[in-house]
């Protein structure tokens, strides 16, 4: 269990993380839509994820989301570097009613982020501009390849949902570990 916390002027975040766990989830951060988002996460990753995030929400919800996906990328960098026995690249399309949503990734210790999602305006209170915000920043902090995709759907809640269990699924797949892989990469060192 990987435990990182981590405090600034606009949060107070603490953050356990089981890459390798059963799916459970303890998500606190004050923005309900974002705990269900991470909670989707966890179970379809299969990694226990505990989140306490105090944030100042009074402002809006960008400093919580943002760096929530800072510190939540901090952790699974922790628990997949230096790689070694995994599959490496994952992928998955997942969808969720009339929305279709696929994820490509790289365990490639080089952070990027493609973001290709129609996604403005809100869901309930939520700003969902701000899911740009944390997928970046999980990526740039896990050291992540990843290429989120919009294949179809027009609700939002929908394609944002679908979107968090790719990513999911997709890390599932490239954290799964190959004994035959040693270290998965021609150059010899990620």
């Amino acid at each position: 269990m990987i435990e990182i916390c981590r405090t600034t002027k606009e949060t107070d975040i603490c953050i356990k993380f089981n890459l390798y766990g059963s799916g459970q989830a303890k998500i606190r951060t004050g923005v309900g839509f974002f705990d269900h988002m991470l909670e989707a996460f966890a179970k379809h990753a299969h990694a226990d994820v505990e989140v306490t995030c105090k944030g100042d929400v009074h402002i809006d919800d960008h400093h919580s989301v943002e760096d929530v996906g800072i510190v939540l990328g901090q952790a699974l960098h922790q628990s997949l570097y230096p790689v070694q026995s995994i599959e490496r690249f994952g992928n998955a399309t997942v969808v969720m009613d009339e929305a279709s949503v696929t994820c490509d990734m790289d365990v490639s210790n080089r952070g990027f982020l493609f973001f290709d999602l129609p996604v403005g305006g809100k869901v309930g209170q939520f700003d969902v501009e701000l899911v740009e915000e944390f997928f970046r920043a999980f990526a740039l902090n896990a050291s992540l390849t990843i290429h989120l995709v919009y294949n179809r759907g027009k609700n939002k809640h929908h394609i944002i949902e679908a979107a968090f269990k790719a990513l999911a699924v997709a890390l599932r797949r490239a954290a799964a570990v190959n004994k035959n892989a040693g270290i998965p990469s021609t150059k010899g060192v990620l």
